[in-house]
């Protein structure tokens, strides 16, 4: 019942949620939404070229991490670890690329959709851990060079621990609601 009233919702959720906006903006508000949308979408382009070095960078520095082996040596090395709190081993290239890249961690959740389904408990729990993180090195690496920060102090950690938090919490969450792994 619950999934049900969740699909009904979600249906109609983001066709509603993008009417309202620009009406509540246009008849309310009295903003002139095209040339708003317009500035800012010219402001949106500027912002992209200024942080396309430190994209190439990172999605550079993701490649050779996962050509080189190094990912999946770290993935092996803390199989054990993942086991012992109950996390599936299959999530954890998830874990491990969601915080550095989002491209890559949502080609493992493709991977991860066609291997298991998406409604098994390792899909259902995927997409959720896809949706409840933050591509943390991505975000540091990328826009914090793009504004000229250099010394990111807590940010990393921070991030690093948020991202555990709203993984972990992604497969808790998604056994309480579909049932147990």
């Amino acid at each position: 019942m619950f999934v049900e009233i969740m699909q009904t919702i979600s249906l109609y959720s983001v066709p509603l949620i993008i009417l309202l906006i620009p009406m509540y903006a246009l008849f309310v508000k009295k903003v002139k939404v095209y040339e708003v949308f317009c500035e800012g979408a010219k402001e949106g382009f500027d912002t992209a070229i200024r942080i396309l070095p430190f994209l190439v960078a990172m999605l550079f520095s993701i490649g050779v991490l996962r050509m080189s082996g190094a990912l999946d040596m770290f993935i092996d090395f803390t199989r054990p670890f993942f086991a012992q709190i109950g996390l599936p081993s299959e999530l954890l290239p998830m874990f491990v690329m969601r915080p550095l890249s989002g491209g890559a961690a949502q080609g493992v959740l493709v991977d991860l959709l066609e291997a298991y389904g998406p409604d098994s408990f390792i899909g259902r729990a995927g997409s959720t851990m896809y949706g409840s993180t933050e591509t943390t090195l991505y975000v540091l690496a990328v826009y914090f060079g793009s504004v000229g920060v250099i010394k990111a102090r807590h940010a990393v950690a921070a991030g690093f621990m948020a991202d555990a938090a709203g993984m972990i919490s992604a497969v808790i969450v998604t056994a309480i609601i579909f049932g147990s792994m």
